[in-house]
């Protein structure tokens, strides 16, 4: 008889549930049983990790073997269990001290030759880990500077089965299992199984890699799109471009995210986290300090759009650009039914996602951009374009869009037609990301001491019933918005929003609270109709 458990993380969605791995040798018969709720994948494990085993110089056992996997009611899959199996059934056989392994940490994929290989959800499993009290983790060496983001974790990337029994057992490490390839030590697993790995120096700067950002000078013309964009990444407020082809919608949308603050420690993990279950982190840099930038193709479905798949649900473009930008060109081309899925994430930012499998809750908190043209030929705002759109056609275009998704939609801009002399810059070049990002910072220093020790840290999330009774505008500034609402060209959601704007404004200008010039630029930028503001980087 012999047994042995050690541990492993089960991901939902991207949150990690930690599982204990059981191993049980009794006499009789071999036989190899996995019990535990495993899906087919896993299953499939028990082949696998027979041959890294037997291929890593060790005997398999030969007497009936049942491997259980604890918490049973929840569902398993993936092959990051293997790792653990194996250690399992090896201190089962005592080829490894059983103690050594009760209470680390395994997650990782063996090859049939006993190569560890990497698997997604590293960083969302060592955080599972390490909120469960679990100091050390072995994962594959390709994922070790992933895992050693999660402060206080001792993190060792392995190679393969063989240096990892070798390691437990205190015995020299086979040559083959020393450093990559090429015979040279890896600078990356530098320090990495020291306690606290998690706050190696290096690992949360910002890093240079890949091109630079596009430069919001680069665009021509559009002074009051340009004025929306700074608003919109000032307050996190959603924003609605309509304009023709070329008019420069998709470079607006593009140049967003730089003018965005780099992601706090927090946020970068939550970005990280969901960008490593989807198994999309770049080559070299397992920490995501910047705001993603998400476009989906107007083809999208549902799952890709908002999360799904077969089994426990996968992120999807919500949830991928969480804590930064999600651009949908072409907006009116994509499914109404896609379109309406965005409605609840707007609001909620988050989107839950059930399946037979199991119930998912995914973070979704991004800012939206819309893009569309004025009609299908997308000639229509043009003069002398020769649109040839009949009327019906142009209302069942711009009725794709659905009035309750663009209600939540707090800026609604016309892009005009680039004109000669802006594409030529006789009429002088606009401002660089950098000195709009200098004054989207500052909007936001001040809403965030406005708003601290309060839930919300942008305008854009304070509830309308906050901004109407704990922070007042200035007196009769909201009478033109009352007006509005009253000959119905405002619901009680969108003089909300505008509120929030106005307050957007308030804070680029740098005056305490709102006046009756942020609330009239506020209704420009939901209504497009001309109040006679002046935007906060100056006239239109």
């Amino acid at each position: 008889m012999g047994f042995a458990r050690t541990c492993s993380v089960a991901l939902v969605g991207v949150e990690g549930v930690v599982v204990e791995v059981q191993a049980d040798l009794e006499p009789g018969m071999a036989a190899f049983a996995l019990v535990g709720l495993p899906d087919k994948s896993l299953v499939e494990s028990r082949d696998r990790v027979r041959a890294a085993v037997v291929n890593s110089g060790a005997d398999w056992p030969q007497k009936k073997l049942t491997v259980g996997l604890s918490p049973a009611s929840v569902p398993k899959g993936g092959s990051g269990f293997d790792l653990a199996v194996a250690c399992a059934v090896l201190g089962a056989a005592e080829r490894i001290d059983p103690r050594q392994i009760a209470d680390v940490m395994m997650i990782g994929e063996l090859g049939l030759d006993g190569r560890v290989r990497p698997v997604r959800g590293v960083l969302p499993a060592v955080l599972a880990a390490a909120e469960a009290g679990h100091q050390q983790v072995v994962v594959p060496e390709q994922t070790a500077s992933e895992a050693a983001l999660v402060p206080g974790v001792s993190v060792l990337g392995v190679r393969s089965l063989r240096q990892l029994i070798a390691v437990l057992n205190d015995e020299p490490v086979p040559e083959e299992d020393t450093g990559p390839e090429d015979g040279r030590p890896d600078p990356a697993l530098a320090g990495l199984t020291l306690p606290g790995a998690g706050a190696v120096a290096g690992l949360s700067a910002r890093t240079a890699a890949g091109e630079p950002p596009p430069d919001l000078a680069d665009v021509a013309g559009q002074r009051g799109a340009r004025a929306a964009l700074e608003v919109a990444a000032a307050g996190g407020h959603h924003l609605y471009l309509k304009g023709p082809p070329g008019a420069g919608k998709t470079m607006l949308a593009e140049r967003l995210p730089a003018l965005l603050p780099p992601l706090t420690r927090q946020e970068s993990l939550e970005v990280t986290a969901v960008h490593s279950v989807a198994g999309i982190l770049p080559p070299g840099k397992p920490l995501v300090d910047t705001p993603p930038y998400c476009a989906p193709h107007h083809s999208a479905t549902m799952p890709s759009l908002v999360g799904g798949g077969n089994g426990l649900p996968r992120p999807g473009a919500v949830s991928l650009a969480h804590r930064g930008v999600l651009f949908l060109d072409e907006a009116p081309e994509f499914s109404v039914r896609v379109l309406d899925a965005l409605r609840q994430p707007l609001e909620s930012g988050h989107v839950v996602v059930a399946r037979s499998a199991g119930v998912v809750r995914l973070p979704a908190r991004f800012l939206l951009v819309l893009a569309a043209n004025p009609c299908p030929c997308g000639r229509h705002s043009l003069l002398g374009s020769g649109c040839e759109c009949p009327p019906s056609a142009i209302r069942r275009y711009q009725a794709r869009l659905s009035g309750p998704l663009l209600d939540r939609v707090d800026l609604r801009i016309e892009a005009e037609p680039v004109s000669r002399a802006e594409l030529t810059g006789r009429t002088g070049g606009g401002e660089s990301t950098k000195l709009v990002a200098e004054r989207v910072r500052l909007a936001r220093e001040r809403a965030s001491a406005r708003l601290a020790d309060t839930p919300w840290q942008l305008n854009s999330e304070v509830p309308g019933h906050e901004l109407r009774t704990r922070w007042r505008p200035a007196p009769g500034a909201l009478g033109e918005a009352e007006r509005d609402m009253e000959r119905g060209l405002l619901t009680a959601r969108g003089l909300d929003r505008v509120l929030r704007v106005a307050w957007t404004v308030a804070d680029l200008a740098g005056r305490g609270r709102p006046e009756a010039a942020d609330v009239a630029q506020a209704l420009q930028l939901r209504t497009g109709v001309q109040r006679g503001a002046v935007p906060a980087g100056g006239p239109l």
